[in-house]
């Protein structure tokens, strides 16, 4: 048996007619640019995240770097985030000429670790980063109640959390704003590059919205100097269909998910803790397996695909070797890094397909 480790087509045969017919009329009408799909997704987008506002731009990236810029963060300032995300966390940050302040993450659900979040505050700190990883929010009380005590704005990297709540809050209504990525294999997947910003301030979205259409309300009248990210009618469209089905999706993720732990529970594996309060909607199933290189090969043996996010803390990269941050900082971090591993997980995977995964990392493991 072969598992890939995405199954991005059996997605897409499922609703193809839909999609096709919904593409098909975007060619015919030409609204490629804009659009009434875009202000249908941004509205229907908008009430699943429990926010008022949603501003369609280029990608997930794109989103983070322009919530930034519009909350006028910039050069000599400084936004925490948790050195195990991927880089475009980072990457956001470093774009608008401010330093990113990495903290280790949490031991169980490998979320930016709270506790830390005090003792990297400076003067220049402006914003915090909260990434809820792999599908799991990040422990949103306390960043608040600290963002709150230091007159810090709080942004949430939703890109893997389509969905997910914390406390009965959906993920994109809790910060100042939250950014999302419509990359193919998210939960909430594009047939390209898409993102999205959702937010409850109408100033911060106006803002927004602006710096993504080159400065400009009205063509040609240019009120600032923006930026050109906007999410385009194909992609828009696409979404529109998926928004249908988004619910079941992750009820199937968060089936897969239960099936998984029952299957491992008497194994040494470490299986993903589960916040207390939330609603983790797995974008990744991820593990934790000493001798992962090992583990890892013998799964391909057997047809099973999976994958590493991430093999490098993002302090460690040759990317922000700059920043000198020694080997060791973050020790958490550097740890699991070596050991955590991602099941295959999405909505088509079935039961047996599960099984064959578990009994074949029962096979390598105790």
């Amino acid at each position: 048996m072969t598992i890939p480790f995405l199954d991005l087509p059996a997605q897409y045969y499922s609703i193809k007619d839909e999609v096709m017919s919904a593409v098909k009329q975007i060619f015919e009408n030409c609204a490629f640019i804009g659009g009434k799909e875009v202000e249908r997704f941004e509205k229907s987008f908008a009430h699943y995240c429990q926010s008022a506002h949603c501003i369609g731009v280029g990608n997930g990236t794109d989103a983070l770097w322009l919530t930034l810029n519009a909350m006028d963060i910039g050069p000599g300032d400084e936004v925490i985030l948790p050195a195990n995300t991927f880089i475009a966390t980072a990457e956001a940050i470093t774009a608008v000429g401010a330093v990113p302040v990495f903290v280790d993450h949490d031991k169980e659900t490998y979320t930016i670790n709270t506790t830390a979040i005090s003792d990297r505050i400076t003067e220049k700190t402006k914003a915090i980063m909260a990434v809820h990883l792999y599908g799991q929010p990040a422990d949103m009380d306390p960043i608040l109640k600290i963002a709150a005590d230091h007159g810090l704005k709080v942004i949430e990297d939703a890109a893997q959390a389509h969905g997910a709540e914390y406390k009965g809050q959906r993920a994109g209504s809790i910060g100042d704003a939250a950014c999302f990525s419509f990359y193919p294999g998210k939960n909430l997947g594009a047939y390209g590059d898409g993102g999205a910003v959702v937010t409850n301030d109408q100033i911060l979205a106006d803002k927004i919205r602006l710096l993504s259409q080159h400065g400009s309300k009205v063509k040609y009248h240019h009120e600032i100097a923006g930026y050109n990210s906007r999410l385009d009618g194909i992609q828009a469209a696409i979404l529109n269909v998926k928004m249908k089905y988004i619910e079941q999706w992750t009820e199937a993720r968060r089936k897969n998910a239960t099936l998984y732990r029952n299957l491992l529970k008497d194994s040494s594996i470490v299986l993903p803790a589960e916040r207390e309060n939330c609603r983790h909607v797995y974008h990744l199933f991820v593990i934790r397996v000493k001798n992962r290189e090992a583990v890892q090969n013998h799964l391909l043996s057997r047809g099973i695909q999976t994958g590493i996010h991430y093999p490098t803390p993002l302090h460690l990269t040759q990317a922000y070797k700059s920043l000198g941050i020694p080997e060791g900082t973050f020790p958490l971090s550097e740890e699991y890094a070596h050991d955590l591993l991602s099941l295959p997980m999405y909505a088509e995977l079935s039961n047996e397909q599960i099984r064959e995964i578990c009994a074949a990392l029962k096979d390598i493991v105790d």
